[in-house]
């Protein structure tokens, strides 16, 4: 099998002008090759990092694995698809889920390792038995809806844990980013959510320095108390250092750290091995379904730019998604996902090179073995988080309200309509069904069961007229931004469908 690591120069290595084509199978020279790839980084660093931070994992392990997932994913694709692999932001909603009902980090990543497992063998049967036996299980009326329900459970995070740690922050970081994704375009506006961590963590400095401390609940906390925004005691430290929660002060050049409790009984996460509990696996069994999607329209998105037909490795790319997030989530990292921020730097610069992402993948890797690169970022202030957060969890639900209208689904048919108003209630409102004192299903589990098997219970029982209309072109296939724009879990389109205009 090719491993398709033998990349042909590009003419003389340089491209010949604004409408000239990189193929994945081909290069430019190095220098150039080494600039994209440093630009594939930047496209993917925001996300990348703020969702480990999000589900309280590490973001420097995650910036690590992520790369080190990207290479392995390329290798399964035999450098058919490029495309980075980054954090995924469909893993969020189980993982607040879990740690509400008192899960730890060990919980979360063993969840999420067998998610992805279960992901690659949904790719493996993808790529043997086709992709006609997955659309018929999971109709674009359904994933639509398993993606809504796992955003808009999100919404008591937001309102319950970061936004009450700093309101006016939260609220000025939410207005931030807001305008710089819709007022600036290209890249600036691609970047808005990294470029308002930034704003909100550089804010709650100036407002240390000017207003002293605020008196909130931290994340996790039952009582307000008196305490500054921002602590970069981690930064300034020396190497060796005991600091306050009891941790040693971060190196500049080394592993990530191991997850330890401090001193003040908090968890301080890092690599660790993964442990396993069935309540949690299903709480996060549900973002497979947002994968399935997420990876079928990306591949999509790539076909259709490189001009090549990538059918044949449609089930590998799931696969290889899969095999990446149990590899990083075997060490204690986080989710991965194919990126739409990279697809829109391909649609950008036309450059379809696959060694480009080989240079951003050894990138990555460089930054996840430096521990006071993840200190900085695990300094980012809970009411930054809230402002971001209040947009990415809204982005991710309306996200499945796009699937249903890129893919026309027809909500005057009661099939699409009843089973899935119930499942998407049940996801959002954490409605439970307790089973036995030990066993009880709930929330984003629950609703993407009765989304699934009350649409195949309704299509079932209904007069053909409904199921004729319900097999309809457009209610079938799972698609992702139809064939104009493709989008990430986090909500930020590429930049596809300006390229397709400007052809």
């Amino acid at each position: 099998m090719s491993l398709g690591l033998g990349w042909k120069l590009h003419g003389d290595g340089n491209l010949a002008g604004p409408d000239d084509v990189v193929a994945p199978d081909e290069r430019l020279g190095w220098g150039k090759t080494v600039g994209l790839g440093a630009q594939h980084v930047v496209a993917m660093f925001g996300a990348t990092f703020v969702f480990p931070l999000i589900m309280g994992l590490n973001p420097q392990l995650a910036i690590m694995m992520s790369g080190i997932a990207t290479i392995v994913f390329l290798l399964i694709v035999s450098g058919r698809v490029p495309s980075y692999l980054g954090t995924s932001a469909a893993f969020v909603g189980g993982v607040a889920a879990i740690r509400a009902q008192g899960g730890d980090s060990k919980e979360v990543t063993g969840a999420i390792l067998v998610a992805g497992l279960v992901l690659a063998v949904i790719g493996l049967l993808v790529h043997f038995l086709g992709s006609g036996l997955l659309h018929k299980i999971l109709p674009a009326s359904v994933t639509g809806a398993v993606v809504m329900l796992i955003g808009f459970n999100l919404a008591p995070v937001v309102a319950g844990i970061y936004w009450p740690q700093d309101q006016w922050v939260a609220l000025a970081v939410m207005i931030f980013t807001i305008i710089f994704a819709v007022a600036f375009k290209g890249f600036i506006g691609r970047i808005a959510v990294f470029l308002a961590l930034i704003f909100g963590t550089a804010l709650s400095w100036f407002l240390d320095k000017t207003t002293g401390q605020i008196n909130s609940v931290l994340g996790g906390a039952t009582k307000a108390t008196d305490h500054f925004r921002t602590d970069f005691s981690s930064l300034t430290c020396s190497a060796g250092e005991k600091l306050a929660n009891g941790s040693l002060c971060p190196s500049w050049i080394g592993f990530p750290s191991k997850t330890m409790i401090a001193a003040d009984g908090k968890e301080v996460v890092g690599w660790h091995t993964p442990s396993f509990s069935m309540a949690a696996i299903l709480l996060v069994l549900p973002a497979v379904i947002a994968l399935i999607a997420e990876n079928t329209g990306h591949v999509k998105a790539v076909a259709e730019m490189t001009r090549h037909d990538l059918d044949p490795y449609m089930g590998k790319a799931i696969a290889a998604d899969g095999i990446g997030t149990a590899l990083a989530s075997s060490v204690g990292g986080s989710p991965t996902t194919t990126y739409a921020e990279n697809i829109g730097v391909m649609a950008a610069t036309r450059v379809y090179s696959t060694a480009a992402y080989y240079v951003a993948a050894l990138v990555a890797i460089l930054f996840g073995l430096s521990p006071k690169f993840g200190a900085l970022v695990s300094s980012v202030p809970g009411g930054v988080l809230g402002g971001i957060t209040v947009v990415l969890y809204g982005m991710i639900g309306l996200l499945g309200a796009k699937i249903w209208k890129e893919n026309g689904v027809d909500f005057g048919n009661p099939i699409n309509l009843v089973p899935l108003a119930a499942g998407i209630i049940m996801g959002i409102g954490n409605v439970s069904l307790k089973f036995s004192d030990n066993f009880s299903l709930s929330g984003i589990a629950l609703g993407t069961i009765v989304a699934i098997a009350g649409y195949h219970l309704a299509k079932a029982v209904a007069p053909r007229e409904l199921r004729d209309r319900a097999n309809a072109p457009g209610g079938a296939a799972i698609t992702v931004g139809g064939r104009e724009t493709y989008g990430d879990s986090d909500g930020v389109d590429d930049l596809y469908q300006d390229d397709r205009r400007n052809r």
